[in-house]
Parts: structure tokens; sequence; C-alpha cells
């Protein structure tokens, strides 16, 4: 189901939130990326100034033992003098452990819109059940060509829709708090005198779960009026692909000397067409009435 973000967050942070999901789950657990830290030019340090001051003397050094008896001396010195210079260009070529300006820009950002979006962590097994209804109504909506091609508004799709993916899911996030919290009461064991107070919360939880799940079917039903209308719309661009043909079928059946025996099938295809232009329409009318249902 992913992060869920409310839409007037804007698309870029967004669309970061959505990509870092379990970045924001260490987050919210309470992990905290080290401070960046502010890269200045490096200075050289005394060690390494050393190092190149005596790379002239250490050279001569070892042109004169390699010249002498005591040439194995100077093979150790060289090599000792490449494995300092080696373990030298390491540690300045080292990136400080704390420059992660990825995670520090997540989370900043999850900081700052702090209860303007929501994990998966959030909701209770009943709840994601619900909420993935939601998303799977709304993106089936929002994916389909007759919403593309502007049969349906589009426009307000795009802006309601994500609306009450957010609407929805707020309140099941709300939901799932609310009854962690009462099973754990119950778990605990409750007094006689305690029971009659909690049949009532247990009654508000019941209720608005339904007014939750009232809300998705209102969004299944309008998806299932815009799956008709697509339906209708690529039958009815087939029929017209086919319609296209007639004229080549029917100058094949006349050289062929079969035109009498064309089929009422072919003829029909304007009739179909028209028939599935009607279809269309009709189901797009109620697609429209579904979504003022939706505004309520």
């Amino acid at each position: 189901m992913g992060v869920v973000v409310d839409p007037g967050v804007s698309p870029e942070v967004a669309g970061l939130l959505r990509a870092n999901a379990p970045l924001l789950s260490r987050i919210r657990a309470g992990w905290v990326p080290p401070a960046a830290a502010v890269l200045l030019p490096r200075r050289r340090s005394p060690s390494s100034a050393l190092l190149l001051a005596a790379t002239p003397v250490v050279i001569a050094l070892m042109a004169v033992l390699l010249a002498s008896p005591f040439a194995a001396a100077g093979f150790v010195l060289l090599g000792t003098y490449v494995f300092i210079v080696l373990v030298k260009i390491a540690s300045m070529s080292e990136v400080p452990e704390d420059d992660r300006p990825h995670e520090r820009h997540v989370y900043e950002q999850a900081r700052w819109y702090d209860g303007r979006y929501l994990l998966a962590e959030d909701f209770d097994q009943e709840a994601r059940v619900v909420l993935t209804r939601a998303q799977r109504a709304i993106g089936s909506v929002l994916r389909s060509h007759v919403n593309a091609e502007g049969l349906l508004d589009d426009a307000r799709n795009a802006l309601m829709l994500p609306a009450q993916e957010w609407e929805i899911a707020r309140l099941l996030a709300k939901l799932s708090a609310l009854r962690g919290e009462h099973k754990e009461l119950l778990a605990r064991g409750i007094a006689p005198e305690v029971a009659a107070v909690v049949e009532p919360l247990e009654r508000a939880l019941a209720n608005s779960e339904a007014a939750v799940v009232a809300r998705v079917e209102a969004l299944e039903r309008y998806a299932g009026h815009v799956a008709e209308a697509e339906r209708a719309y690529h039958a009815r661009g087939q029929i017209e692909e086919l319609r296209s043909r007639l004229p080549r079928y029917e100058e094949l059946l006349a050289e062929s000397g079969a035109d009498s025996l064309a089929v009422p099938e072919i003829e029909r295809l304007a009739e179909d067409a028209d028939m599935l232009e009607r279809t269309l329409r009709r189901s797009v009318r109620s697609a429209h009435e579904a979504f003022r249902y939706l505004e309520g």
C-alpha cells in the first residue's frame, strides 16, 4: 500500500516521501541521521607536508642503498615508503561517514511534514484491507482511458480522488490506533463496573468503521461505472476500426463474384457502433452521477 501523503503536499516532496518508506519507518522509530558535514576545502596536514618534503631525501637514500651491498635494505625502505604514501592518500580521499545528504534531506522533510503522511504501520490489518480497496478503485479510475480522454471530469478526479484517499487513510489510521488501545485495555481485563462504558465505545468504533467502508463502497461503485464506460470505449474503437475496413471487404466480395453472399452481420457494423456509442454515453452519465454522490 506504500506511503499515503496529504494531497496538499507538493508533488516533489510527496514523491520523495513515497520513495523512501523504509527510511521513514526508521525515522518514525527514532533513528536520526548524523548532522550533514560542511564540506570545506581540505587543508594539507603537517604530516602530508613532511611526507612531501622527505620524498627527495628518501629517493636519494634508496639510490645509495641499492648501489651498495645493502640493496636489500633499500628495497625494504622503498616498500615501507610506498605503504605510507598509499595509506595517506586513502585517508585524504575518505568521505566523512556523516556526509549523507540524501538521508538527511529525507529526515528533514519527514520532520517538517510530520502528520501529513501515513505509513503501513499506522494501520491494523482490517484497516489495510479497506484502504487497499479504496486505492484500487481510485487507481482504476485515474488510469482509465475514458478519464485520460476527458470523457469523465478528469480535472475534478485528479483533485477529489487523492483527497478521498487521504481522508479515508487518515480516518483508518485513527481507527486503528483507537482499536489497538481498546484491545490492550481488554487484554488487561476490565472490572464489571467498566463493562457498561466499554460497550458504547465498541459501538462507536464499529459505526466509524462502517462509515469509512461506506465511503470506500461509493468509490468502488464509481470505479465500476468507469469500468463499464471503459469497456464500451474500447469496444467502440474496435467497431470503428472494422467499419473503416468495410469498403475493402465489399470490394473483395464484388471482385470475387461473391457479393451476393455478404452476411448481414457485416452490414450491421454501423448499427453496432451506434449502439456502443449510446452505451458509452449512458455509462459516462452513470459515472458522473456516482461522482456527484461521492461529493456528498
